[in-house]
């Protein structure tokens, strides 16, 4: 793993040994489970489309949220579990863990390595690295009104393994078609917990620890209470009339984030083992950076010294610098501070290449999914290093000032993206960038 050490007052280095320095990790399977789509291609084609997966609470359940300031959420409405759970167990489990035990399984068999695929290989060597920032909320919920009105003989047993968020992971390596048992935990860090999966499972690979580790992101806070907490912090949309317009990063006329949910999964591989059972791979996980901004609970420091700090710290883990990267999938929320704060960042460590470095915000179509959020806009990254097919920013109509970068405003563009870079933020000041570019031996 990678380690951090300062002597005798020196400037702090990242310091790698020379066996891990070798060690490459790849992208061979993708899961994904969200309001545009259950697939990686499916997902693609309606980011690529300009579809937006906003809707309106009011239309979904009638009553619920009829007092609510904000009634509008990119909610899941076509979920089904499938061949990958049982239909009974997949009504009995909160839906954040639905979502990620079906995208795990989804990633584990695109990467063929799903039941009968496993059967030869050593399972102490696979992992799970699955967060959420919000965990089982509408199980805890609904378990809390139980208690109330009819006591507490009522309340199920499961209200608290499945309300705690690491229990996707757990369960994840539990299915009986799958039994993996090396690392296995959750990160949360809000918004920012999928990249900080994802930068784990890659340590776990290079250090020589795992083979293959599953990592990503799953969240359903789409509840009463999900709602009105956001609502209380003033950091949601209320542009009910309009749903589908409502998430709008760097336009004048953003009023906050619209609520999201899902899950992205990620199988991640080091290069040997990947090449040895002849493996597809999709991309290269090149590196990641993480810091904090030691600021605020909820709000970004404006001048994005940190951001600026994650970023760098991605680049130099990656071994490349802020040329080679094509396109930067931002955090991009739609709130009215959080855009111009990173927008600030981005410029400062690639502003002297605006001319060849696209930004764009997937927000804009699936709303913000907490901390699923950068597993799925990690997907999005990967698909457009796959197919050349940027997504847009929709609901880009009055840029905001400073905005200098092409945010590929409302239509999706072609474009040969060898290196993107995926950001995600998360209250706290948690900071996280993650680095993929295009596999060649």
């Amino acid at each position: 793993m990678a380690f951090l050490f300062s002597v005798h007052g020196t400037k702090r280095r990242t310091v790698r040994c020379q066996a891990e320095a070798s060690k490459r990790v790849v992208v061979t399977g993708m899961g994904v489970v969200s309001p545009l789509g259950h697939t990686p291609e499916e997902f693609h084609e309606n980011l690529v489309s300009g579809v937006s997966g906003v809707k309106s609470l009011e239309e979904l359940f009638p009553g619920d949220f009829d007092d609510f300031p904000t009634r509008i959420a990119a909610k899941i409405t076509d979920f089904k579990a499938g061949e990958y759970l049982d239909p009974k167990k997949a009504r009995r489990l909160d839906p954040v863990h639905a979502y990620a035990i079906v995208a795990a399984k989804k990633a584990l068999k695109q990467a063929g390595l799903y039941a009968d695929d496993l059967k030869d290989f050593d399972l102490t060597r696979f992992g799970v690295i699955v967060g959420s920032a919000m965990g089982g909320m509408k199980f805890l919920e609904d378990n809390i009104s139980t208690l109330g009105n009819r006591g507490v003989k009522r309340v199920s047993p499961f209200t608290i393994p499945y309300y705690l968020s690491n229990m996707s992971a757990g369960m994840i390596a539990m299915e009986p078609e799958l039994g993996f048992r090396g690392p296995n935990y959750s990160i949360n860090t809000a918004c920012a917990t999928s990249n900080y999966c994802f930068i784990n499972a890659a340590e776990h690979i290079r250090s020589g620890q795992s083979d293959v580790i599953i990592a990503g992101g799953a969240e359903a806070p789409i509840t009463a209470m999900g709602m009105a907490g956001f609502i209380a912090c003033k950091a949601l949309s209320s542009r009910n009339d309009e749903p589908q317009r409502a998430s709008r990063p760097w336009d004048k006329q953003r009023d906050g984030f619209v609520m999201g949910e899902g899950a992205g999964i990620l199988v991640l591989e080091s290069l040997d083992h990947a090449k040895d059972r002849g493996a597809t791979i999709y991309a290269e996980y090149l590196g990641g950076g993480v810091s904090c901004d030691a600021y605020d609970l909820t709000s970004p420091r404006t001048d994005g010294r940190d951001v600026i700090l994650c970023m760098k710290s991605a680049l130099d883990d990656a071994g490349i610098t802020a040329d080679k990267v094509d396109l930067v999938n931002a955090h991009g929320t739609s709130t009215p501070v959080g855009d111009l704060c990173e927008v600030s960042a981005i410029n400062s460590v690639f502003g002297e290449y605006k001319d060849h470095v696209k930004i764009h915000s997937t927000k804009s179509m699936t709303g913000h999914s907490l901390g699923a959020a950068g597993a799925l806009e990690g997907i999005a990254m990967l698909m457009a290093i796959q197919t050349g097919q940027v997504h847009p920013t929709i609901n880009h109509e009055e840029p905001e000032e400073g905005v200098e970068f092409n945010v590929v405003p409302n239509e999706a563009i072609n474009m040969d993206v060898k290196v993107g870079l995926s950001n995600s933020f998360g209250f706290g000041g948690h900071n996280s960038s993650v680095i993929f570019g295009q596999y060649k031996e």
